[in-house]
């Protein structure tokens, strides 16, 4: 018993450790002492590096908490298998664009309220992505420590578009975020932003980057994604 209250203290540490990482160098006070140390490029290199070494250990650290099986992993393989097919699609093609509305958006001067592309749908494609890789993953680890893990991932990608809204809100004034949000539910549901080229490049990333997961996956995890 005390072994397992240990492990479970363990765990909880961990995802303390791994939110701490990830908000407090990016506090507005904590970010300009890094970004003058470390420049812009260095700043977002060393950031990703860690959020990617602490997601790491946190998964790690769910599959040595104590098992306790919620319920048993059958059907859902077929349904998590389709789902991040579309996750990944639903990043290649979102990464590295313009979006205002975003907390990582590129270029954002060149974004076209009128020709939004995937902003139609959603103001926060990657933000979704988190959520629906979180909500996908609920369903083949029924155990408590798993269903803990991806679950707070999954609230962290909801609340995590409310809270970019307010902040974004509040950098752009509220009279250019009603006029950008006005031009963007105006527009047809589905248009193209870039080019043909750029948007089969990214395809060709997201099928690309799938069908590696598949293939690091259980060399990574131990556990094998195909149905």
């Amino acid at each position: 018993t005390g072994n397992v209250f240990v492990s479970w203290i363990l765990y909880a540490a961990v995802f303390g450790a791994f939110f701490l990482t990830h908000s407090l160098p990016v506090r507005p006070g904590s970010k300009r002492w890094l970004v003058k140390r470390l420049g812009p490029r260095g700043f977002t290199l060393s950031y990703s590096i860690l959020s990617l070494a602490m997601l790491a250990w946190l998964i790690v650290a769910a599959a040595n908490a104590p098992y306790v099986a919620l319920w048993e992993a059958t059907w859902q393989r077929h349904v998590i298998f389709i789902g991040m097919f579309a996750v990944s699609l639903l990043v290649a093609l979102s990464i590295a664009r313009p979006n205002p509305f975003s907390f990582g958006g590129a270029r954002n001067e060149r974004f076209d309220p009128k020709k939004p592309g995937l902003i139609r749908w959603t103001r926060h494609p990657l933000l979704l992505a988190l959520t629906l890789w979180s909500a996908l993953h609920i369903l083949p680890n029924g155990d408590v420590a798993h269903v803990i893990l991806f679950g707070v991932f999954a609230l962290f990608g909801l609340f995590g578009m409310r809270i970019v809204d307010r902040r974004k809100q509040r950098l752009l004034g509220d009279t250019q975020w009603q006029f950008l949000r006005g031009l963007v539910a105006a527009a047809p549901l589905f248009t193209r932003h870039g080019s043909w080229l750029e948007i089969m490049l990214r395809l060709t990333a997201g099928v690309s980057v799938f069908a590696l997961l598949l293939v690091l996956h259980p060399i990574v995890l131990g556990v094998s994604p195909l149905p």
